[in-house]
């Protein structure tokens, strides 16, 4: 998945970035001219796969909620065979509004197979700049997503447990993730998936993907909202539309 990692998802995938969308173009357009992945954008549960060896990807989205608009892009990279490096974020588009950087490595400890199971281990670190010139504060977190094959593929569920340091708090918090991926065609594929933080208020998510270019180019759109929602109207809610390119193998 994309890097959306322990669910400061709820932070570092919940404010406004024009200036990614340059990079996120000019990145695209190399990957469009220079692999088969799946699970990824829009799940914030992470799952147990890597980007294809010697390969690159761009995920990209736009998210609204009720007051603001954000805009992000996680370029990732695998350079080896096991490993996936991201390096990505979102930007500002306002005087005074937050940025924040991504890096993360994932692992795959044990490749997904059909009908099968797989095992990964994502490190991640969460850079907030600050807001009106203060230093901002930093969020480390580590993830172990496991996925299960159903069907040959037509059904994928992921679960996800981690430890997340909330450098705002300097709190220790425990995450997790439980998400499903259900293929209804080649080309289309519907997403639902519940994830949270200890001590904080859960969410959920639901959305479709669709292969626009088989294995290079993926849009998607979602809806998401808190499950203690009910009596505070529009104000958890959010909407997100995204796209993913994937590179064939160029790397030396």
């Amino acid at each position: 998945m994309a890097v959306c990692g322990p669910y400061s998802l709820q932070s570092i995938c919940m404010n406004p970035a024009t200036r990614v969308l340059p990079i996120t173009f000019s990145v695209a357009m190399l990957l469009l001219i220079a692999s088969s992945a799946h699970a990824a954008r829009p799940l914030i549960t992470d799952d147990a796969r890597v980007v294809d060896a010697k390969s690159c990807q761009v995920e990209s989205w736009v998210r609204r909620d009720h007051s603001h608009t954000e805009v992000w892009a996680l370029p990732g990279c695998n350079f080896a065979g096991d490993v996936e490096f991201t390096l990505g974020g979102q930007g500002r588009s306002s005087e005074g509004s937050p940025r924040q950087l991504v890096v993360q490595a994932k692992a795959l400890l044990k490749p997904l197979e059909t009908n099968g199971w797989g095992a990964a281990l994502s490190l991640g670190h969460v850079r907030h700049s600050g807001v009106d010139g203060d230093n901002g504060f930093r969020d480390y977190y580590v993830n172990v997503p496991l996925s299960k094959s159903f069907l040959d593929d037509k059904l994928v569920v992921h679960s996800n447990v981690g430890w997340l340091r909330e450098g705002e708090t300097s709190k220790n918090l425990a995450t997790w993730g439980l998400a499903a991926e259900t293929q209804v065609s080649s080309r289309i594929a519907l997403i639902a998936e519940a994830f949270g933080q200890q001590s904080r208020e859960s969410q959920y998510q639901l959305g479709v993907r669709f292969w626009v270019i088989p294995d290079r180019v993926q849009i998607d759109t979602t809806y998401g909202n808190s499950f203690g929602s009910a009596g505070s109207g529009n104000q958890a809610r959010w909407f997100s539309i995204g796209l993913r390119l994937l590179s064939p193998a160029f790397l030396p």
